[in-house]
């Protein structure tokens, strides 16, 4: 008992319905019954089979309550027309059915109770009466009957209505009276109509009932029709962009025997919607220009596609707002990019316009973006340029050769070889200096003196390494050679003789001795000194005047004085020089011990040496 229709009392076993049954739905009901001593596990079962009788609770039901069948007018007496079919769901006699024709005045028809065949029961003419329509009752022999209005539930009656229309002979094709040709907006739901086809037949009857069919040009199942109203609607969704026209044969068939038809080409044109977004060739745009070209100057084309058609696929073209857009120009027809000013590379080298725009004039409009990365090509439009308008150093003369003495630098914005320096002097530096054609280090190239050239002044050139026209830029590098001790004081006179008068006064200048020191400043500042002590003379260091302290001893006085010559250097550097002085007895009485001396000399001896 799955659906719970039955009860049973468990202290004495009675079984009681708990729902309505149906003799139709179930008409044998098997219970299974079991029965237990108390707690004990011994049981009892048995099989309780339950018949549900039938009583007249359905009506006879035809499959449809109204047909219609044609006929010739050729049809004898006799010839059955007609089936009628009813239903009973209830069973014996409440389910048995009788027919019978409730209502027929031209008493041309009959009807089997038993069978429902409806025979022609004398000729009948078209001309005279085009239709009958008859009233079949369908009748069970449930019993008993109710003697009131119930009587309907009890003894059913169900009616038919049959129209039997007298047919005429098909001899008339139908004939399209809708135009061949139809628009549909491409954005149209699945099941819009877009077309209603309309044929006409003249004949009666079946012979002018026109149905609609597809024959060719529907292979992707695009449409459906109706083959009873002629409408034509859409059975997916239409794309222009795929399709742009259907060519459809579509065919109107009459429903005679035989069949007459005819058919037209029915050209569905998808009308198109701007529903496609413009698609850019490329996402991003990479080239060059080169720098200091007119304005109009041509750089790159932009390219986008549109599948729509008409003004939906028309393309506008711009540049968008962003840093470096105002210097180029973008058609807005043909995509084409120019530039609206000369470019500088050095003072911008690489654009990345954000973004390139192009939009349909579809209403409302698409559009889409690209990127734009452009690089300036470098020209050689600068030239090297040093730090200094003009250098000027001081170096020491006791440099050793190949010293540095001056890094010069010179910059050039352009790139590549335009902007790659190289260094050369172009003046006379008389063997001194040379520099780095690289690094632009000035090094020297002998040994230095200031003695024979104290200033060098030259040029130097920094030129970039560009391939066609090189640039170059000029300055001037002075050097000036700081002294080094390294020259002797030189006495102008060597041996001194002075004569001196015997009456000469204390105090008096007998002799001056003079020296020269070709260096600079405190090593060339001169002190002179006595040697030997001495009480008879004295030297002025500044002046090199020799004083007598004391009167002359004796008018044939004579003496010698060992004189240095001092510079005041750091580390000063001396010459000596002997002064003879004599009285007048004593003048002829001094003589050379040669009359030629003769001596060889190193050519690199240093000054002073003996």
């Amino acid at each position: 008992d799955p659906h719970g229709k039955f009860s049973i009392d468990p202290q004495f076993g009675i079984i009681r319905t708990q729902k309505q049954l149906d003799h139709e739905a179930q008409s044998v009901v098997v219970l299974s019954v079991q029965s237990q001593l108390g707690d004990s596990p011994i049981y009892s079962s048995t099989q309780v089979n339950i018949s549900v009788t039938d009583i007249n609770d359905n009506p006879p039901v035809f499959l449809t309550t109204f047909d219609k069948v044609t006929i010739s007018h050729t049809q004898p007496p006799g010839t059955a027309v007609y089936i009628a079919h009813a239903e009973d769901k209830d069973s014996g006699l409440n389910g048995a059915i009788k027919y019978s024709i409730a209502s027929e005045q031209s008493n041309a028809f009959s009807i089997d109770p038993s069978l429902g065949v409806v025979n022609l029961t004398r000729t009948v003419f078209a001309e005279k009466q085009q239709e009958y329509t008859l009233h079949i009752a369908a009748e069970d022999c449930g019993s008993p009957p109710l003697t009131s209005l119930l009587v309907l539930t009890v003894r059913r009656l169900a009616s038919l209505a049959v129209k039997i229309v007298i047919l005429d002979i098909n001899d008339n094709s139908p004939s399209f009276m809708s135009s061949p040709l139809s628009y549909v907006m491409e954005d149209v739901e699945v099941g819009f109509l877009v077309h209603h086809l309309i044929a006409k037949d003249p004949d009666e009857g079946r012979n002018g009932q026109v149905t609609y069919h597809i024959l060719s040009g529907n292979e992707n199942k695009a449409f459906v029709l109706d083959k009873i109203t002629g409408l034509l609607t859409t059975a997916r969704l239409l794309d222009h962009e795929v399709q742009e026209h259907y060519s459809l044969t579509v065919m109107a068939l009459d429903d005679g025997s035989p069949a007459l038809s005819a058919t037209q080409v029915l050209t569905i044109i998808v009308l198109d919607v701007n529903d496609e977004t413009p698609v850019f060739l490329k996402q991003l745009y990479e080239t060059a220009v080169r720098e200091n070209q007119d304005p109009g100057e041509f750089v790159i084309r932009v390219e986008a596609v549109d599948h729509d058609a008409g003004l939906n696929s028309l393309l506008q073209y711009k540049i968008l707002p962003g840093p470096g857009y105002e210097k180029f120009k973008m058609n807005s027809d043909s995509g084409e990019l120019i530039t609206a000013t000369s470019l500088d590379r050095e003072t911008q080298g690489v654009f990345s316009i954000k973004g390139s725009s192009c939009h349909d004039l579809g209403s409302p409009s698409r559009s889409s973006t690209a990127q734009l990365h452009l690089t300036v090509l470098d020209e050689n439009d600068h030239s090297p340029l040093f730090a200094k308008t003009q250098y000027q150093i001081s170096v020491a003369e006791d440099l050793e050769e190949g010293s540095a003495i001056l890094d010069l630098s010179a910059s050039d914005k352009d790139a590549g070889l335009n902007g790659e320096v190289m260094y050369s002097l172009i003046d006379d530096t008389y063997g001194a200096f040379a520099i780095d054609s690289v690094t632009g280090s000035i090094v020297t190239t002998k040994a230095l003196d200031r003695e024979t050239k104290s200033q060098y002044t030259f040029r130097a050139v920094a030129s970039d390494c560009g391939t066609h026209f090189p640039r170059s830029t000029t300055v001037s590098v002075v050097v000036h050679i700081e002294d080094v001790n390294d020259n002797d004081p030189v006495f102008l006179q060597n041996p001194i003789r002075a004569f001196v008068p015997a009456e000469t006064a204390v105090n008096e200048t007998v002799a001056t001795v003079r020296a020269e020191d070709v260096d600079l400043g405190s090593n060339g500042a001169i002190v002179f000194n006595l040697m030997t002590a001495e009480t008879v003379f004295q030297i002025n260091v500044k002046t090199g005047d020799i004083i007598l302290r004391e009167p002359l001893a004796s008018k044939d006085f004579s003496t010698q004085l060992l004189v240095t010559a001092s510079d005041e250097g750091i580390a000063p550097r001396t010459a000596t020089a002997l002064v003879i002085i004599f009285t007048e007895e004593q003048e002829e009485a001094i003589s050379f011990s040669h009359s030629l001396y003769e001596a060889s000399v190193p050519e690199n001896s240093a000054a002073g040496g003996h």
